[in-house]
């Protein structure tokens, strides 16, 4: 944090000083300001070379290819897409999302999601943009049949701009992802019905990925959900430490092949999208190249 004010200080003072960053975050209209930004990279890219351009090809982490073979990342996608019950519906994502989906809804620092300069984000997480999906899907349906749950699903390539260490960590990765939206209907029943739902098509997929070792481990975060935790077929993890503050209630991961594979839990996202106390929204999504990496 240190090093990035640091930065930016040098920045703002070759920039003329800190008032330019008041003028471009918040007076500047963001229409004036893209096309600022759009002149700028014109400019910018204007003055590259195919040699500079090769130059930072091969430099620059986000643009290199994937080192997990094609052929056998493909047949992960397959396996993981063949755990999926029919009553969920797969989209295909676009590859950015809105400005903000991801630290609006997360929470995510901005500085770890690529932004653009048109007022959007490359995606970091393909159960941010399902949860936008599922919230229109469920505004439109809400006065015919608010009980019936939206089920989505997604394979989705992903770029997270910090850094990961491990042998398996990659700056862009695909996802498979699942989202279910719904009404509260008490005692808990959305909760128990589609948290036991999640798991079970995960450690489906990750058993078609070839991991038959597939474990899953919960995490209670609001002792209500105890009941919740106690109905899965998953080991208490009550230690975990990642995911609170993000996720509400319970929350989960899955592990194959040595490795953690997948994570998920309940969010008030579509809550806060439909301004509906009501509304309940689960979450989860397997790392797919993890599982085609062995």
């Amino acid at each position: 944090m240190a090093e990035r004010a640091s930065a930016l200080e040098r920045v703002l003072k070759q920039a003329g000083g800190p008032e330019i960053l008041d003028v471009l975050a918040e007076r500047l209209p963001g229409a004036d300001l893209t096309t600022l930004l759009l002149e700028t990279m014109r400019r910018r890219s204007g003055a590259l070379s195919p040699a500079d351009v090769l130059r930072r090809y091969g430099h620059d982490r986000f643009v290199a290819p994937a080192p997990i073979p094609f052929g056998r990342l493909r047949r992960a996608e397959d396996a993981a897409l063949s755990a999926l019950p029919e009553e969920f519906e797969p989209v295909v994502l676009a590859p950015v999302v809105p400005l903000g989906t991801h630290s609006a809804l997360g929470p995510v620092d901005q500085n770890k999601v690529v932004s653009t300069i048109r007022n959007s984000e490359v995606a970091a997480d393909p159960t941010n943009a399902l949860a936008l999906e599922a919230a229109l899907r469920r505004r439109a349906q809400s006065a015919d049949d608010p009980g019936r749950p939206v089920r989505l699903a997604a394979l989705q390539r992903v770029v997270r701009a910090q850094r990961f260490e491990g042998a398996v960590s990659y700056a862009h990765f695909t996802l498979f992802a699942l989202v279910t939206a719904g009404r509260d209907t008490g005692n808990l029943a959305f909760e128990r019905q589609h948290a036991a739902e999640h798991l079970a098509i995960l450690t489906a997929a990750v058993r078609a990925c070839g991991a038959p070792e597939a474990e899953s481990r919960v995490t209670v975060l609001d002792e209500r959900f105890e009941r919740v935790a106690a109905e899965l077929d998953a080991t208490p993890d009550p230690g975990r430490e990642g995911g609170r503050g993000y996720y509400t209630g319970l929350c989960f991961k899955v592990y194959g092949k040595g490795l953690e594979a997948g994570d998920g839990g309940f969010v008030d996202w579509t809550a806060r999208l439909l301004g509906n106390r009501k509304e309940r929204l689960l979450i989860s999504a397997l790392g797919v190249d993890r599982l085609a990496s062995g």
